[in-house]
């Protein structure tokens, strides 16, 4: 219709009702309307049309002898109007269909609830991971090789199983505190597996219980069947504490991956420290990865977040091999200034809380900037020269991929020794 014939209409750049409705099903010709002239009457009032064309439509409509006109108390004859199933036969012969009705896609998934309950649940299960490790530990002269390994296995095992168990009961906080415990026996039971039948390398380390103690190359096996055996579980459990083990071992890898590559020249701090960096970053790429197939999965199911402990490692890991740069330079100082700046606002930008704290305190904790005021020539913040200030160097200390040799002993060193071991995971 022309909005020049009503002066009561106003040009509009906003698609009409009429526009609107194109991918609707309201144009289909199963659609049936019942009408009164006082809906008529209201059409007229809100403009939709003109009254002579509201007379004149009514004439046709209601005029004796109009199929569609219906007396007062009496039904349509069902030989003039067609019924619903006649109507959806003459859609599918003319071609015509109604759009399929798409279902809301189901919110983010974030996590399960801080609560007392789910405290106790991941409380307990960190327990269990724990001493699970400890009494393989303390057991391995009393069971031997294959002992441990059939262990392993059988509390592998156990603990899938009721996580099944758990997961068609609704209970997906303890069935995933399960699963993250069989992904963390996995590493047992290759070591396990290794040792019984004579392929685990010499010279390094001899005692499960030194993997989360030093680097050392060996344990490169380990890592990569935990690896591969989460990818195997989580694609059949789909629980998102499940990549906790993932992202702590993608850490681990790093530091060995740093130690097999320095066989030659030596331990090198500052080459474990940029290695740790670029694990960081590839660790942040595979998280975005998951986060935006997580975020377009139509699944309520693959719509959890299973992304949040990639994020959180992987960040840690590039802004502590960051951090952890000793620069004199101005210009050095100021590029690490930016790019603090930089994650915490892309902390806020997609929503993930660890790359705005992590910035925050490399902001916070900066030495003087180039053109900031400066008191007797001392820069205008008073912290010491490490470009992570006292707070990111600590941070970075303890959680980042850190690698420093044990001291040498004198003369060769003694078989067993912590040189002959690897470095230490942490001081």
């Amino acid at each position: 219709m022309n909005n020049n014939d009503n002066p009561d209409t106003m040009p509009t750049d906003e698609p009409t009702r009429w526009e609107i409705t194109q991918t609707e099903d309201v144009f289909l010709p199963s659609v049936r309307v019942q009408l009164g002239w006082r809906d008529v009457e209201a059409a007229v009032e809100s403009g939709a049309i003109q009254p002579a064309e509201a007379h004149a439509l009514w004439a046709s409509w209601a005029s004796p002898g109009s199929p569609l006109r219906v007396a007062a108390g009496a039904s349509p004859s069902p030989s003039v109007v067609p019924t619903a199933a006649e109507l959806a036969q003459e859609d599918l012969a003319a071609g015509w269909a109604a759009p399929p009705a798409q279902a809301p896609r189901p919110a983010l998934d974030r996590g399960p609830a801080f609560s007392f309950t789910n405290t106790l649940y991941y409380f307990g299960g960190m327990l269990a991971i724990g001493a699970m490790t400890l009494f393989m530990t303390l057991g391995w002269e009393l069971f031997g090789a294959w002992g441990v390994f059939v262990l392993a296995l059988g509390y592998l095992t156990g603990a899938l199983l009721v996580a099944g168990n758990l997961l068609e009961k609704g209970l997906r906080t303890p069935a995933g505190v399960l699963a993250t415990l069989a992904v963390c026996l996995v590493p047992l039971a290759v070591w396990a597996f290794q040792s019984g039948i004579g392929l685990w390398p010499e010279g390094g380390p001899d005692s499960y219980r030194d993997y989360h103690r030093y680097i050392d190359w060996r344990w490169l096996t380990l890592e990569l069947a935990t690896l591969a055996a989460a990818v195997v579980l989580l694609y059949r459990y789909k629980l998102p504490f499940m990549v906790m083990p993932v992202a702590v071992t993608i850490w681990y890898l790093s530091m060995d991956v740093a130690h097999m590559l320095m066989q030659k020249d030596g331990f090198d701090w500052t080459f474990t420290r940029d290695v740790s960096l670029v694990f960081g970053l590839a660790t942040c790429a595979i998280a975005v990865w998951v986060d935006l197939r997580t975020r377009t999965a139509d699944n309520a199911e693959d719509r959890q977040d299973f992304a949040f402990w990639l994020y959180l490692f992987g960040a840690i890991m590039f802004w502590g091999g960051l951090s952890l740069r000793d620069s004199d330079s101005e210009l050095n100082k100021f590029l690490y200034a930016l790019i603090n700046v930089f994650l915490v606002f892309l902390g806020a930008a997609i929503g993930r809380r660890v790359f705005t704290v992590l910035g925050a305190i490399g902001v916070a904790q900066l030495p003087g900037l180039p053109g900031l005021p400066r008191v007797r020539g001392q820069p205008a913040v008073p912290v010491r020269a490490h470009p992570a200030g006292p707070g990111g160097g600590g941070a970075g200390h303890l959680v980042a991929a850190q690698r420093r040799p044990p001291p040498r002993p004198a003369g060769r060193l003694a078989a067993g020794s912590t040189e002959a071991t690897g470095a230490s995971r942490m001081k």
